[in-house]
């Protein structure tokens, strides 16, 4: 079998990497909150309720930002429930997850908890049912310094500063018949452009007062690329609402099916699949953009260099591997079901690898991305009430990645060859290439998709001298093998000797079915 060629050359830069592109995702869903991030009473909770060893895991994830509260909990979410004392708070149905939501954690638990643990909050509003009031008044709770009513309610909560949060969801997968408050693309649209702005006049974004810091809003896109709406959806959505928004969020979630007729080469061709749903979208905005355009150089002299200059880029808010190995209902109406507690295989972890080397290599177009979720619903993050944490498979890949894809992306020109799956053809080799001028580093995340070991010849120019600093590895004989908590050290990474770089090349051999990630420094 020949040797894989893989150039990469600092100059052939796709984009800067936003490190929000590593963010996760929290909903009032199964164990997520309460048991996950919450739980007053455990050995290492905090005295507000927090669990420290949680805290600590997601810490070493480097995860920068957290989008909360949903997810289709948000739908029919009303934000005033969450808030002032606990003991006043009401018990509601939960209509999205069938469960029993006591709201002891809201809006101002999420933001202390935000705080506290240095990460930045993104918040959701409900576009189901309600609407641009509810928005803009949550906006103005959060955000407005106080002197009104819903400003003061804030400060009566104990939050004497405004929260200041940046980045707002207006709704979310409202292209969904699963949605509670569903739409369609044109009513959506609509009700986005009202709600965009009276948050944003909420936030004092007017040309009476320059000096407001504006909000990143992102508006509703597909749920996924096999919605019967898509693309139109977002097309139609965008036309309305592209002057109004900064975002468009897409989301996508990739399965091991054993029922298919080849269900290996269907689930590792999922990362192409991922970067092909990119460039849909990608085309989509192009195209938006284009007609906006159109429009406003038709306007003559009436528009402004930053209008010509607006652009919408992805929010990719919702992304995983979504197993369906563990139980996706419980009787209904319990508090904190376990739902979705999915247990990622080695298989899992390597598909897992591939998405995020997608989100790196579609960079320019894709600023914030979003894991979900984050702590025990389809999380790589585990927890026992009452008891200790487990880091799934998923969890290392994500953690070498957020912490050392840094910098830009360069673009990398391969020779590997493909495999047919359901998708189309998938590359056996993956990689994603990074660089970090300031810390002088280069980074080679690859995935051998191959069942066989792959030799790999990677020509890294224009950096420099490049010395090998670091060189983990993860591979297992066992596919489906797992971490649980009587055996939480099955799958993990090892570190190898550090390979020679000559003439700005190195020579890897990877293992069957594996995932490698190096550091470069010069």
């Amino acid at each position: 079998m020949e040797k894989v060629k893989i150039f990469a050359d600092r100059n052939l830069c796709i984009g800067q990497i936003d490190k929000h592109i590593y963010a996760s995702f929290i909903e009032h869903l199964g164990r997520a909150v309460y048991e996950g991030i919450y739980e007053p009473g455990h050995p290492k909770a905090d005295a507000d309720g927090f669990r420290t060893d949680v805290a600590q895991l997601i810490k070493e994830l480097n995860v920068p930002m957290v989008r909360y509260p949903g997810g289709n909990f948000v739908s029919n979410y009303n934000w005033r429930d969450g808030i002032g004392p606990k003991e006043k708070r009401p018990t509601r149905l939960d209509l999205a997850w069938f469960s029993t939501e006591t709201n002891q954690f809201g809006t101002d638990e999420f933001m202390k908890w935000c705080k506290k643990f240095d990460i930045e909050p993104m918040m959701t509003v409900n576009m189901g049912t309600a609407g641009p009031k509810e928005a803009a008044e949550l906006v103005e709770y959060c955000n407005h310094a106080g002197g009104t009513t819903i400003s003061d309610m804030r400060r009566a909560n104990g939050a004497e500063d405004p929260y200041n949060i940046e980045y707002w969801a207006i709704g979310n997968e409202m292209d969904g018949p699963w949605q509670m408050g569903h739409l369609t693309a044109e009513e959506y649209a609509k009700k986005a452009v009202e709600t965009a702005k009276m948050m944003r006049w909420a936030n004092g974004e007017d040309k009476n007062f320059p000096d407001a810091k504006p909000l990143k809003l992102i508006v509703s896109g597909s749920s996924n690329h096999d919605m019967p709406t898509f693309p139109e959806w977002d097309r139609t959505v965008l036309e309305y609402t592209f002057p109004y928004v900064d975002r468009l969020s897409m989301h996508r979630y990739y399965e091991w099916d054993e029922t298919r007729k080849h269900p290996l080469e269907d689930f590792m061709g999922s990362a192409d699949d991922m970067s092909a749903f990119i460039n849909e979208i990608r085309a989509t905005i192009t195209y938006v953009k284009a007609k906006e355009t159109g429009r406003l150089r038709r306007m003559g002299s009436r528009v402004t260099k930053k209008q010509l200059a607006h652009n919408v880029y992805i929010s990719f808010d919702e992304w995983n591997i979504w197993t369906v190995n563990a139980p996706r209902s419980e009787p209904a109406w319990k508090k904190a079901p376990h739902i979705l507690e999915d247990v990622y295989t080695f298989q899992d972890m390597l598909v897992f690898a591939g998405l995020m080397n997608s989100l790196l290599n579609n960079c320019d177009i894709v600023k914030t991305a979003c894991l979900a979720q984050l702590v025990n619903v389809i999380a790589p993050i585990m927890t026992e009430t009452g008891g200790g944490t487990l880091k799934q498979s998923s969890y290392y890949p994500f953690l070498y990645v957020a912490n050392n894809g840094t910098g830009e992306t360069v673009r990398s020109i391969s020779t590997s060859d493909k495999f047919e799956n359901m998708y189309g053809e998938a590359r056996y080799i993956n990689e994603a290439v990074t660089h970090d001028a300031q810390k002088r580093e280069v980074c080679l995340f690859v995935c051998n998709y191959d069942q066989s070991a792959r030799e790999v010849e990677a020509e890294l120019r224009s950096f420099g001298d490049l010395k090998a600093v670091e060189y983990v590895e993860m591979t297992h004989s066992n596919l489906f093998a797992t971490n649980n908590f009587s055996h939480p050290n099955d799958v993990v990474p090892h570190n190898k000797d550090l390979p020679a770089v000559k003439d700005n090349k190195v020579e890897l051999k990877l293992p069957a079915m594996s995932w490698s990630y190096l550091k470069f420094r010069y």
